[in-house]
């Protein structure tokens, strides 16, 4: 019976997908941003340090930090002013050079949305523009931190909404923010919004192609981190962003994954993860993601409910988070239940 009315919520979701009625939508699909950073040719053609550089699209971050400290301070200021974007994107470079190659490429930059973002005092850690705009921000001392989080948002996030002024508390500076508050000392935050979102509930939404691309990204992305020597993360991912974080889980190297608003993670239950880490789920009683089918067929649907007690995860109380977006509002206990999590990771 259980598997007979999984099979018609399935159908169900892929004729609303394919009509377009209520539900998931249809829409045009998106392209994910792929590869290596902007200006890696010209990285690879370059000669001045009278040694090869590591290919950005070869190299592991292990391999970039390893060529870095190599280098002395001038040939490192030489390179980030050469090709901001490389040094500023590429996972495995010390997190201070990254920090003044975006600041050099978002001055540089004249689209008006990058305005905010090249504020002085700003941590960006990740700065791309193609597409949409990829960006990733840091919250408090990341060097010197005893515990990491790492924040990973869902749909319709790019470099004009990562920091937008309504429903803050939907966007990855709004959410890493309240959480590095609510930690307190010893802890950093890192937003990240490095992979192609979906914009609304489409069919980019209801399938698992975005996800494929932006799971590569976080998992070069969490090993950078840990080639330059920081804790290993606790990883909190709301909505399209727990799919992201499902179908890498595997290899994050990650203390905890923590899943909130949750339309699925691409695997049966927490065992289908792979992973070592803690692995949390918290759902509200009135976010709407309870209404989309827990199920995948056919490519379309994200799989089993990880706030489901069959799922196997561990339940973050959610009770007085409201909607989609309110588990990160201050005074909730899901916020509070992040901060222990953040706290306990290590």
């Amino acid at each position: 019976m259980r598997r007979f009315t999984r099979t018609l919520a399935a159908v169900a979701l892929a004729t609303t997908v394919v009509a377009g009625n209520v539900g998931w939508a249809s829409g045009s699909a998106r392209t994910a941003v792929t590869g290596p950073p902007p200006g890696s040719a010209s990285w690879r053609a370059d000669e001045s340090t009278g040694r090869e550089l590591p290919d950005p699209g070869r190299a592991t971050p292990g391999q970039v930090r390893s060529f870095f400290r190599g280098l002395g301070a001038a040939e490192q200021r030489e390179l980030l002013e050469r090709h901001p974007s490389v040094v500023g994107n590429l996972d495995g470079v010390p997190l201070e050079l990254r920090y003044r190659a975006n600041a050099r490429a978002l001055r540089a930059s004249q689209d008006p949305r990058y305005v905010r973002l090249a504020a002085p005092g700003r941590q960006i850690l990740a700065f791309d523009p193609r597409g949409r705009g990829l960006v990733a921000e840091v919250f408090g001392d990341l060097r010197s931190a005893r515990r990491v989080s790492v924040v990973v948002p869902g749909s319709d996030i790019d470099a004009g909404s990562f920091d937008r002024r309504g429903n803050v508390y939907g966007t990855p500076v709004g959410m890493a923010k309240s959480l590095y508050a609510e930690a307190g000392a010893g802890h950093a935050v890192i937003a990240w919004a490095g992979y192609t979102t979906p914009v609304g509930l489409g069919l980019d939404a209801a399938t698992g192609t975005l996800a494929a691309a932006g799971a590569e990204r976080l998992t070069r992305f969490t090993a950078g981190l840990a080639a330059d020597g920081l804790p290993a993360p606790a990883v909190f991912c709301h909505s399209y962003g727990s799919v992201v974080c499902g179908l890498a889980a595997s290899g994050l190297g990650a203390t905890d994954l923590v899943v909130l608003g949750s339309p699925g993670m691409r695997a049966d239950d927490v065992a289908g993860l792979g992973t070592t880490a803690r692995v949390w789920a918290a759902k509200d009683d009135t976010d709407w993601i309870d209404d989309i089918p827990h199920v995948e067929v056919a490519g379309l649907g994200h799989g089993a409910d990880p706030a489901d007690e069959d799922f196997g995860a561990r339940r973050v109380p959610a009770d007085d988070a409201k909607g989609h977006t309110g588990y990160f509002v201050p005074g909730t206990d899901s916020l509070r239940a992040f901060a222990a999590i953040a706290e306990r990771a290590s």
